[in-house]
């Protein structure tokens, strides 16, 4: 299991005389307890050289597998759905724009996840390095937002399925909620090796019941009817739908590093990255054609229009329909696959919220992890009839500050550090890392270009409004760009005036 920070100085501390004192004290006994069961007691700590897994215990294989388990789920189907459903694209458009669009999110993914063994690091630790100290708490919070809302949508597709395969709707969505939330809890509770021992075996049923659902539901796809709308229409719907889905990929980059802090220093970089690549790319496409397959079918046929107008979770049972009892439970197989899904942003908010400060570093990882399902849980009941919104809408929004980050990350690796390098053991010594004023400033000047050029429900931007008749999203690249234009000149300047 992973190793642990020392706990001798706990051990030495005089008995605690205050209220606060004894709870606290309290808290870290039944931590050391549980630690004897495989509870992971480390948080944001970085993990040392020493403390590092032997490669071969580890392994690449296992990277691509966590990967391809964690994406092969039913809330990528449901997004595919939403390119013939919202975007009135045909099913070639859908699927080069979400094929494409997700390569391109994978990118800063993968390129994350590279720093995990590099550092010892997480992710949002990382963006000290980048953001400064006191400007990284902002992303930290945009961060716990994307997970949090992750999980979220999870819970409510995996409710919508469970709900309907049960007779006659019996059970209700809460109950479905309910019960996805409370397993991932049990799971994540536990920490990295448990996370990383149940994503090694969840993809195996998903790829059966899903291989089944293609194959009863593709018959009905409708691979013909052509997109609609005039060109510029067409343009700014495809243009919206490819960076939905560079969107859904991208939000993983602020916690791909989390995972494999574990993995020893020497772990060459692009073989992380290529493997990374590789189990993201190929569950994504996966789960986005069927989804846009059965999507396609809404228009044609009008039972699957029918569930679709209940749920996008009702319309996945729908395909399976034909194989009575098997398909229902094949259904709840799908749903509780989701727990794959859910796993790994409910562990990286718990990691996320102590870097918020010195205070919230001393609550231990497994209460904060109580905290954010919590937080989604409830979220996720209120906002239960409102999936297809919060998708076109969150989704996108949340992918701006990655492609932000993401722009100024980049910049301060090849320009700034390139030579340099990272000082990994100053993670928590805001004296050696950078002030973040350049960072900062060219954070919220991406965010300008990025509300100007972005196309959602409730706001289109002066510049997106330009193409078709509901605009086209190109919040990601103007945010990216603007971001990369502002940065280096002000991080020169920093260097310059304060020398970090």
């Amino acid at each position: 299991m992973p190793h642990e920070p020392s706990a001798s100085s706990d051990d030495a501390s005089p008995m605690p005389t205050t209220a606060a004192g004894k709870i606290q004290s309290y808290v870290k006994s039944f931590e050391k307890q549980m630690v004897a069961y495989n509870l992971e007691a480390r948080g944001i700590q970085r993990v040392e050289a020493n403390e590092r897994h032997d490669l071969k215990s580890l392994g690449f294989t296992q990277i691509a597998i966590l990967w391809f388990s964690v994406n092969l789920a039913a809330n990528n189907i449901t997004l595919g759905m939403l390119a013939p459903a919202v975007f009135y694209l045909s099913f070639l458009d859908a699927s080069l724009c979400a094929v494409f669009g997700m390569i391109v999110g994978c990118f800063p993914v993968a390129y994350i996840a590279t720093f995990g063994p590099r550092s010892g690091n997480r992710s949002m630790i990382f963006s000290r390095y980048t953001m400064g100290w006191w400007p990284s708490k902002l992303v930290v919070i945009l961060n716990l937002i994307v997970l949090l809302g992750y999980a979220l949508i999870d819970a409510v597709v995996a409710g919508q399925i469970l709900s309907a395969v049960s007779t006659n709707g019996s059970m209700s969505v809460v109950v479905g909620i309910v019960i996805v939330a409370l397993i991932t809890w049990g799971i994540t509770t536990f920490g990295y090796q448990i996370f990383h021992y149940y994503e090694r075996y969840a993809w195996l049923p998903q790829i059966v019941v899903l291989s089944i659902l293609a194959g009863v539901a593709g018959p009905k796809f409708d691979l013909s009817t052509p997109s609609e709308g005039n060109q510029l229409t067409l343009v700014g719907n495809r243009l919206s739908f490819f960076s939905l889905c560079l969107s859904a990929a991208i939000t993983y980059a602020g916690g791909s590093a989390d995972y494999f802090v574990y993995y020893p220093e020497t772990t060459p970089r692009w073989k992380v990255f290529w493997v990374t690549m590789l189990g993201l790319t190929t569950s994504f496409t996966f789960a986005f054609l069927l989804g846009i397959g059965l999507g396609s079918g809404i228009a044609t046929n009008t039972d699957w229009a029918d569930a679709y107008k209940v749920s996008q979770g009702a319309l996945i049972v729908e395909g399976f329909r034909p194989l009575g009892a098997f398909g229902s439970f094949c259904g709840v197989v799908v749903a509780l696959g989701l727990i794959a899904n859910m796993i790994p942003p409910t562990y990286s908010s718990s990691v996320d919220f102590q870097v918020l400060g010195r205070y919230a570093a001393r609550v231990p990882r497994f209460l904060w992890n109580t905290v954010g399902v919590v937080i989604y849980t409830v979220c996720a009941l209120a906002g239960r009839q409102h999936l297809a919104e919060i998708f076109t809408n969150f989704l996108a929004l949340m992918g701006y500050w990655v492609c932000i980050w993401v722009a100024i990350s980049l910049e301060e690796h090849f320009i700034f550090r390139r030579k340099s390098g990272f000082n990994w053991a100053a993670w928590n010594d805001p004296t050696k890392l950078p002030l973040g004023i350049a960072a900062l400033v060219a954070f919220l000047v991406g965010w300008v270009g990025a509300i100007l050029c972005m196309a959602q429900v409730w706001y289109v931007g002066p510049i997106a409004k330009q193409v078709g008749d509901y605009g086209a999203d190109m919040g990601n690249y103007v945010g990216f760009a603007w971001a990369a234009l502002v940065f280096p000149p002000l991080r020169y300047w920093e260097l310059k005036r304060f020398g970090r």
